[in-house]
């Protein structure tokens, strides 16, 4: 593990290498292959592509919910690749806030509740702390009028900004969200979206997967995934393509 500090103008994440296979009974399947990414402080990236072509399993490494079969991982300096089930569960709690597609929040805890989760698995934070920390990150996503509410109570836009704010209390280096307009109409999701945005503008670094290729295009950098890849987008286009156009007559009646 590499415990020196990092270089000031060293990324925030690297990926080197990186792959992940699956290996259900005589089955292997490579969901990612010789992934190299770079994110620095401050960035927002959008990781888009087609369904089943890797994305939410590398924003599963990177959140530190799944290791890697091989290649590197580096987190703020630390290499993070070769973790244990606790070492990752520490750094996840310690510099990794985490949005869902499905919300994610526990139904018989309040809204409040919700958000300070994050921090009781943490050592020397108060009750004064944890409830001034909870009170204003509800405010940042404006929800700080519901804290007493129940998530059935809250419509699905209001649920995912709660779901933010328990991301943003433990003040994470990087916030990972896994499609987090995925379950919302166009109005939230909207909102969701513009949120994220002023986030981005005011430091926080973010990664987020998304099928929108409207809402991809408003990060500040977009990384395209193909089969388990990581490609360009010309490249992405042209394969994408390939893989659209009907086959001649004479095959398509061969084809299985």
């Amino acid at each position: 593990m590499n415990a020196e500090s990092p270089r000031a103008d060293a990324p925030l994440l690297q990926l080197r290498g990186l792959g992940k296979v699956f290996h259900t009974d005589e089955i292997e399947t490579h969901a990612l292959s010789d992934i190299a990414l770079d994110i620095r402080r401050g960035d927002f990236v959008a990781i888009t592509g087609p369904s089943g072509c890797g994305k939410s399993t590398l924003l599963s490494i990177l959140g530190l919910l799944d290791p890697p079969s091989g290649g590197d991982y580096v987190l703020d300096g630390q290499d993070v690749a070769h973790l244990d089930a606790r070492g990752r569960a520490r750094i996840r709690n310690d510099r990794i806030g985490f949005i869902f597609q499905a919300f994610n929040l526990i139904a018989d805890l309040t809204v409040e509740e919700n958000v300070a989760l994050p921090l009781t698995y943490r050592d020397g934070i108060g009750r004064d702390e944890l409830r001034r920390r909870v009170r204003e990150v509800l405010e940042v996503v404006g929800m700080g009028h519901r804290t007493r509410h129940y998530p059935g109570q809250l419509s699905g836009g209001q649920q995912q900004r709660v779901a933010v704010a328990r991301a943003l209390v433990g003040d994470p280096a990087i916030l990972l969200a896994d499609e987090p307009t995925g379950n919302l109409d166009t109005r939230n999701g909207e909102a969701v979206m513009q949120l994220l945005e002023q986030l981005h503008e005011t430091g926080t670094t973010l990664c987020m997967v998304t099928h929108d290729v409207a809402f991809a295009r408003r990060a500040q950098r977009i990384v395209h995934m193909l089969d388990g890849r990581i490609v360009d987008e010309d490249s992405f286009e042209r394969l994408r393509f390939e893989q659209d156009m009907p086959l001649p007559a004479g095959l398509a009646e061969l084809a299985p």
